[in-house]
């Protein structure tokens, strides 16, 4: 007789974690694993879990396979099953082998970090077959994963009644009653990972704003970790309240066992990456839109990456010697206005390239309700999410979170301390590019006439590419033989 809800291949830690946080939340869960001795290690570490980590009557409602027959077969229908496995080929490797052994109308659930662009595939080939097929972005990490993580679900629609009751029971919980699920139909196809995807890449530009604000503090103030800690202690208690700065006042107090010093300082100044931030920079371009901060990101993990290249750099380029000497309490507040600041344009930027993606791919994603997503589980949890959540509620149809009321006001407020900030440190020679490019996005969204006009006219000369004229109706483009007339004009 089929027994198990639900069904879960990939037993690495997240997909571990997934497991035990069903079966604790009351459902029947089978799992299968292409290395059986992975699932009997699984179902043996259960037993001896602590009761924080497995309530009571969990492990009796998880029972693990050999075969992926007797997985499916064990299935109540339609089935579901979640993939849990690395991205790409082997997602594809497990659909094929599912797809020899499940009915029209089954679900398949890739939860891992895909593509967009491979959802999007495997949607249309999966419809084709007669199956279901949802693309979930799951964030939180391994903790989130057992406890609850956000999650974006996206795909064929029809399928989400028939995992709504799971996924909404294991995810985060936000609201005043701590009743409020961090996970709500995001939209078609891909959408669901696409989500994902900008999660990711707004956790690269908050990370390296971060980290940023920390490298003006220590090289300009001298800042120790104990001061550091109390910095972000601060910071958290105020507007910029979020995982990201919880965990950074954290690490400023762990020490090394080994030598009793901070480890922070241990550690290696190379940072890696896992590709989503990428991806987004990518389909930024692809769209035409400017989501430089998460670009730039990018590209410090790259630079960061060049340890050795920057070490023989050090010790033949120069820079300016000059020192801070202004007050020390004004320049941390500017800091910390300059970060908050920072971060709304890193969200305005987020949510423009959503719109752009939605419309290009014919979604209808309601984005005050991504907010509620992210507002808790996942890495980029924060106060302000709740404003955004507000700003698209009065205005489903905002171009660009800047625009709103609540956060208009916010950077106005900012503004002067955010521009000392990117002054003084640009006059030390720190090296803060995100810091730089939200400022030059902000002012460069601000104007109504940029230096565009000169570049087209350039773009006219050597390639006839045409223009457009103020003076006449958009749409209609001219041309100009350049090097004649400005022979007239000699």
């Amino acid at each position: 007789m089929s027994k198990h809800e639900i069904g879960l291949i990939g037993l690495a830690v997240m997909g571990q974690n997934l497991v035990l946080n069903m079966a604790n939340s009351g459902f029947s869960v089978g799992v299968w694993n292409r290395t059986a001795n992975t699932t009997d290690e699984f179902e043996s570490s259960i037993r001896a879990a602590s009761a924080d980590k497995v309530h009571p009557g969990t492990a009796e409602r998880i029972s693990g396979y050999h075969k992926i027959e007797d997985f499916v077969a064990n299935l109540k229908t339609p089935r579901r099953v979640m993939i849990m496995v690395k991205a790409g080929g082997p997602v594809d490797a497990v659909i094929q082998q599912l797809r020899g052994v499940l009915s029209p109308g089954d679900i398949i659930i890739d939860g891992g970090n895909s593509d967009f662009r491979d959802t999007n595939r495997r949607h249309e080939e999966l419809k084709a077959a007669g199956l279901r097929f949802l693309g979930v972005g799951v964030s939180g990490g391994e903790e989130g994963a057992l406890k609850g993580p956000s999650l974006m679900p996206g795909g064929h629609l029809e399928a989400w009644p028939f995992v709504k009751d799971v996924y909404q029971k294991i995810s985060a919980k936000v609201g005043p009653n701590n009743d409020i699920p961090c996970c709500e139909w995001v939209g078609d196809a891909g959408a669901g990972h696409y989500v994902k995807m900008v999660h990711n890449g707004i956790e690269y530009g908050d990370m390296q704003l971060i980290c940023e604000a920390y490298f003006i503090l220590k090289n300009a103030l001298g800042l120790t970790n104990e001061e550091f800690y109390n910095v972000f202690k601060s910071w958290n208690e105020g507007e910029l309240e979020s995982y990201l700065i919880e965990i950074t006042r954290d690490i400023f107090k762990v020490k090394d066992k080994e030598s009793g010093e901070y480890l922070v300082d241990k550690v290696m100044d190379t940072a890696a990456q896992k590709g989503t931030g990428k991806w987004m920079s990518q389909h930024a371009l692809d769209l035409g839109v400017p989501t430089t901060l998460i670009t730039e990101a990018v590209y410090a993990r790259c630079l960061s990456a060049q340890k050795d290249a920057r070490v023989r750099a050090s010790k033949s380029l120069k820079g300016p010697d000059a020192k801070f000497t202004g007050d020390k309490q004004q320049f941390i507040e500017d800091v910390r206005q300059g970060l908050y600041a920072s971060k709304l344009c890193s969200y305005a930027q987020g949510y423009v390239q959503l719109d752009a993606a939605a419309r290009e791919f014919g979604w209808k994603l309601n984005n005050g309700n991504i907010a509620l997503l992210w507002r808790g589980g996942c890495i980029i949890r924060s106060r302000f999410l709740g404003d955004i959540k507000t700003a698209f509620d009065k205005n489903p149809t905002l171009e660009n979170l800047l625009l709103d009321d609540f956060f208009k006001a916010a950077v106005e407020k900012a503004q002067p301390s955010w521009r000392r900030v990117v002054a003084t440190s640009v006059q030390l020679g720190f090296p803060i590019p995100v810091f730089t490019t939200a400022l030059s996005y902000y002012d460069g969204y601000r104007q109504a006439r940029l230096p565009a006009n000169l570049l087209q006219a350039q773009r006219d000369y050597f390639g006839s590419h045409t223009y457009e004229r103020t003076d006449k109706p958009r749409g209609q483009f001219f041309h100009t033989d350049w090097i004649s007339e400005s022979r007239k004009a000699q």
